[in-house]
């Protein structure tokens, strides 16, 4: 299949043919199985090194393969990010603690589509403060997705986003955003977690992009670590992501990768 297949707007995003909605449910389906899956494997004691070669072995069971593995110079078939780790955190040999809470991001090839997304996790029981970053950062997901729909725009869904986390007082990481995606990894729009209604590209039936905010219990300004991948908070306060990818449809949006267990909000306490 050709990856230039459909048009570009005039902002360069492309719009994607009603058939390839069913490449990316595959795609997207295989990506959240592995999370549903690798929830088990997520406890004190463990290492997210030893999560990361779990991750590898479902990949590879799958028949997918890892888009992550060999991007720009990276190893692993995920990213996991613990605590004050904003996004691109590297499995290693770091053990997790109870009480510690993590995002792993996964995503996969699969026939030439791409399936991303990522979620919370919790290794023993949360703070009241961290299950709370949880819920508010899920719930800015969702109200971003619920604001994706034909003749809204990009600046809609950031608006949403933004105005859920900072009337919970929290704040959204800005230095990172969502992007298109479909058979390429990443590819315009920047889908930004902030923004004011009205603004930006409007949003057009077979646009696929990812939704995925990074709010921050403190500030919202970032890091980036010697390792030129992990972001962290500047202010070491918690940090939290939830991310889907999605298609605007004729009447609104489809989300690729829905929980097939319905383990997408980690189960707490």
């Amino acid at each position: 299949m050709d990856e230039r297949r459909g048009r570009l707007t005039r902002d360069g995003i492309r719009i994607h043919e009603p058939v390839d909605f069913a490449g990316m449910r595959v795609a997207g389906r295989v990506a959240a199985e592995i999370l549903d899956d690798i929830g088990s494997h997520v406890v004190p004691g463990q290492t997210t090194g030893e999560i990361d070669r779990i991750i590898t072995a479902m990949v590879e069971a799958r028949g997918a393969l890892s888009a992550t593995i060999g991007y720009k110079g990276y190893q692993h078939a995920s990213c996991i990010s613990v605590n004050h780790v904003v996004c691109h955190g590297i499995p290693g040999d770091k053990v997790l603690k109870d009480g510690d809470i993590l995002n792993i991001d996964v995503t996969v090839i699969v026939d030439g589509w791409y399936g991303d997304t990522s979620r919370m996790f919790v290794a023993g029981t949360p703070s009241r403060k961290a299950e709370r970053l949880i819920q508010v950062t899920h719930d800015a997901l969702m109200r971003g997705i619920e604001a994706a729909k034909p003749g809204s725009t990009f600046g809609d869904i950031g608006a949403a986003i933004q105005a859920h986390v900072e009337g919970n007082r929290m704040s959204v990481v800005r230095d990172f955003c969502g992007h298109g995606l479909g058979r390429v990894f990443h590819a315009p729009p920047n889908v930004l977690h902030y923004g004011k209604p009205g603004t930006g590209p409007r949003l057009e039936e077979g646009m696929f992009f990812t939704i995925e905010p990074m709010v921050n219990l403190g500030r919202p300004e970032t890091k980036v670590l010697a390792d030129d991948w992990t972001a962290v908070t500047r202010d070491k306060s918690l940090s939290a992501q939830f991310e889907h990818s999605v298609g605007i449809t004729s009447t609104g949006v489809e989300i690729f990768t829905p929980s097939p267990s319905g383990l997408f909000y980690p189960k707490l306490p």
